[in-house]
């Protein structure tokens, strides 16, 4: 699959995968940018997208910046619907008890293209019954 993208800024990095095998490609920011520790910010990529219908493209964290600057996706994972077609930017927070300063071209999450399918939602009386049933949070224990 081909995805179009559009550079709305100079600085703008396009994506790239860092190996073979990964999953994800990595986003870059095009401002400089510190994040207060407990605090979020928006982070511009200077980027636009366009995904085919039937897809959506998932913002997700980067494990190395979580691992070691407590730095996260705060609505993870982020979705980038097929029919938008702004800048992605990237809502970030900082879990950790230090500013964490961004520097332009910084990598600071990674996109993942996934297919998705929209349903139709039928309204019953009942629901089929279960071993699990209604238990929720928790409810499988944490034993394995």
């Amino acid at each position: 699959m081909q995805i179009k993208i559009k550079k709305l800024h100079q600085d703008a990095k396009i994506p790239a995968y860092q190996s073979s095998g990964s999953a994800g490609f990595d986003f870059c920011s095009i401002e400089r940018k510190t994040i207060k520790a407990g605090e979020w910010e928006l982070v511009k990529t200077g980027l636009a997208f366009e995904i085919e219908n039937g897809y959506e493209l998932q913002v997700r964290p980067r494990s190395g910046l979580a691992l070691k600057n407590g730095i996260s996706v705060l609505n993870s994972p982020g979705t980038i619907d097929s029919d938008y077609r702004g800048e992605i930017c990237v809502i970030l927070i900082n879990h950790s008890k230090t500013d964490f300063s961004i520097e332009v071209g910084d990598r600071i999450a990674q996109g993942v293209v996934a297919k998705v399918e929209q349903v139709g939602f039928v309204e019953v009386e009942e629901l089929s019954q279960t071993q699990r049933g209604e238990g929720g949070f928790g409810s499988s224990g944490i034993k394995g």
